[in-house]
C-alpha cells in the first residue's frame, strides 16, 4: 500500500518542516519525554512529537511540578509544548517566560478538552464559543512568542455540540491573528471520544482557512485511517492521540504511508516485550525506577492488546514495580506470537456522549470578553 504522489503532504509549522505531517497529540499521563522519545525511535525525528498540556498560570506562578512536566530530550527538535489558558494576561506572561528561557520551539494553544470539571468554568472545548475572548487569548500568544520567531498552533473541536459549532470561526480567527497551523478534533465536546469523527468538517475547515495548514485529529488507529484522512479532506498533515496507545510502532507505519513506501507487518510478541522493556527503562531513567514502573502500568493493557497472554501473566505485569521484576514477566511471554488482528481499532478511552456542562448564561452573548472565573487553572496535564 502507498500513497498517491498528489496527496503526499509537505508541512511548514513556521521556520520548521514536518516531514512525514505527522504531530502526536499530547496526551495527559501519557506524552511525557519517555514516550515521545520511543515513538520518535519509530517515527521521522522531523515530524512533531508534543508534551502534556502546561497551563499558563502554572508556568506563571513557577509551579514546581509544571516546570518539571516542560522537560524534552537532548536530541528532540523542535520541542513542542501544548499551552491551556483562558485568560489572555496570563497567556501573554507564560508565552514569554517560555520563549524568554528557551523552553519550547514551538506552542500548541489547546482549545479542544471536553472534560467537565474544564467546560464547567468556560475553558477547554466551551471556550471558542465567545469569539472576541478566544481571538485575545491566540493574540496574546502569538505577539508573545513573535520576538523570539517561536510559531503558534491552535487546536479545537467542531464545537459544543451539534447546535453550537464553533471550528469555522476559530480557524479564521487563529488564522487572522498569526497562528501558523490549526488543528480539529473533529468531535463536539458533548461527544467526548465516543462516536465517528466527522472528517467532512476537517474539508470545510480546510475550504475555509487558506493561508495556513489544516491538520486533522480523530479516528486514526492506522497508518490507512491516516492516508483516507488525507484523501478525503484535504488536510495538511494528521495529528495522533489514542491510536498509539500501547503502538508507538504506529509513526513508523505512518512514516512508511507517507513516503509511499512499504507498510512494515505489526511486531511479534517477542518484539512488543522488547519495546514494553525499552518503555520502561526509559520511564525510569525520567521518572526513577519505582515512579516509572508505576507510570509504566496503565501502558500494559494497551500494548498486549489482542495477544494471547494470560490473566495472571497480564495481572503480574499490571502490577510490576521493579526492571528486574519487569525483564523475568517479559521474558514469559511467547515471543513467536504473531500481531493478531484483534489489536487493530480503536484503544483508549471512549466513553459516552453527554451534555456539555457550561457556566450559567454562557451561551447568552458569544462577543463577550469577560475571562470565565475560576477557569484559569493550575493544574498541569489535563
Amino acid at each position: 500500500m502507498s500513497i498517491a504522489p498528489e496527496t503526499t503532504k509537505s508541512l511548514r509549522i513556521g521556520p520548521y518542516a514536518v516531514d512525514p505531517a505527522v504531530v502526536l497529540a499530547p496526551m495527559a499521563g501519557i506524552t511525557n519525554v519517555a514516550f515521545r522519545q520511543l515513538c520518535r525511535e519509530f517515527g521521522s525525528p522531523t515530524s512533531l512529537y508534543v508534551c502534556e498540556m502546561i497551563t499558563a498560570r502554572a508556568v506563571v506562578e513557577r509551579d514546581a511540578k509544571t516546570m518539571e512536566m516542560i522537560t524534552f530530550g537532548e536530541h528532540e527538535h523542535p520541542r513542542s509544548l501544548q499551552l491551556y489558558g483562558v485568560d489572555p494576561a496570563s497567556m501573554s506572561e507564560a508565552t514569554k517566560i517560555i520563549v524568554g528561557e528557551d523552553r519550547a520551539d514551538h506552542i500548541d494553544m489547546n482549545f479542544g478538552c471536553p472534560v467537565p470539571k474544564v467546560t464547567r468554568k468556560g475553558g477547554g472545548a466551551a471556550l471558542p464559543y465567545k469569539r472576541r475572548l478566544f481571538r485575545e487569548i491566540v493574540r496574546a500568544a502569538v505577539r508573545a512568542a513573535e520576538p523570539a520567531g517561536v510559531p503558534v498552533t491552535v487546536k479545537f473541536r467542531i464545537g459544543i455540540d451539534d447546535e453550537h459549532l464553533t471550528y469555522l470561526d476559530a480557524g479564521r480567527i487563529a488564522e487572522d491573528e498569526g497562528a501558523q497551523a490549526v488543528a480539529l478534533h473533529a468531535r463536539t465536546a458533548a461527544q467526548r471520544y465516543s462516536g465517528q469523527a466527522d472528517w467532512s468538517a476537517i474539508a470545510r475547515l480546510k475550504e475555509a482557512v487558506g493561508s495556513i495548514p489544516v491538520l486533522g485529529n480523530g479516528d486514526i488507529f492506522s497508518a490507512r485511517d491516516a492516508l483516507d484522512m488525507v484523501a478525503r479532506t484535504g488536510c495538511d498533515g494528521v495529528v495522533v492521540g489514542r491510536g498509539c496507545l500501547g503502538r508507538p510502532w504506529l509513526f513508523g507505519e505512518l512514516q512508511a504511508a507517507f513516503r509511499g513506501e512499504p507498510i512494515p507487518p505489526g511486531p511479534t510478541l517477542g518484539r512488543v516485550a522488547a519495546i514494553l522493556g525499552r518503555h520502561g527503562r526509559l520511564l525510569a531513567d525520567h521518572l526513577g525506577e519505582d515512579k516509572g514502573m508505576r507510570d509504566l502500568r496503565k501502558h500494559v493493557a494497551w500494548y498486549l492488546k489482542g495477544f494471547p497472554v494470560g490473566a495472571e501473566l497480564r495481572r503480574g505485569l499490571a502490577m510490576v514495580s521493579t526492571l528486574g521484576e519487569l525483564d523475568d514477566l517479559l521474558g514469559a511471554l511467547d515471543p513467536h506470537a504473531e500481531f493478531p488482528p484483534d489489536a487493530e481499532g480503536p484503544r483508549g478511552r471512549q466513553g459516552s456522549p453527554a451534555k456539555v456542562v457550561l457556566p450559567e448564561g454562557w451561551l447568552d452573548d458569544p462577543e463577550d470578553a469577560t475571562v470565565p472565573v475560576g477557569a484559569d487553572v493550575m493544574h498541569s496535564g489535563g
